[in-house]
């Protein structure tokens, strides 16, 4: 689990979001007073905000179009783009329970909340981690 946890306010712009996931950030959490878990922001997401697809998949097309009619990435909000409803585990959560859910949901990665407070990011790759570390069991 990443502990140093990227994140934004809800009035985040659009180039300040973009710009952590240009960092290597696919999704970034969205949060408001004492670091509560309000929303995620994915890529997805952000890129649809200034095209015109409302669903499915967002083509190359899709954002050379928004280039072409000038929509401003700058003047989109973190509300705007957001996933209100986040996905999210807790730190007690077993490896198998969070595995499930990232197959089950599609998911790259999750926030790790405590009492609603972000506190940490979990990707795919920490789950291999976690099944990979070395255990007396495997010398």
């Amino acid at each position: 689990m990443e502990k140093e946890v990227q994140y934004v306010r809800l009035r985040a712009k659009g180039d300040v979001i973009a710009s952590l996931m240009i960092k290597g950030f696919g999704a970034v959490p969205v949060v408001e007073n004492g670091r509560k878990l309000t929303g995620i922001v994915s890529e997805h997401a952000l890129i649809r905000c200034t095209s015109h697809t409302e669903v499915g998949i967002v083509t190359e097309y899709d954002l050379l179009q928004a280039m072409i009619e000038g929509r401003d990435i700058r003047k989109i909000l973190a509300t705007e783009a957001m996933s209100s409803h986040p996905v999210a585990v807790t730190e007690d959560q077993t490896l198998a329970q969070v595995a499930d859910l990232f197959q089950d949901c599609y998911l790259t990665r999750v926030p790790v909340v405590r009492n609603n407070k972000l506190v940490g990011i979990l990707a795919r790759r920490d789950l291999l981690f976690g099944y990979m570390k070395p255990s007396p069991y495997w010398a």
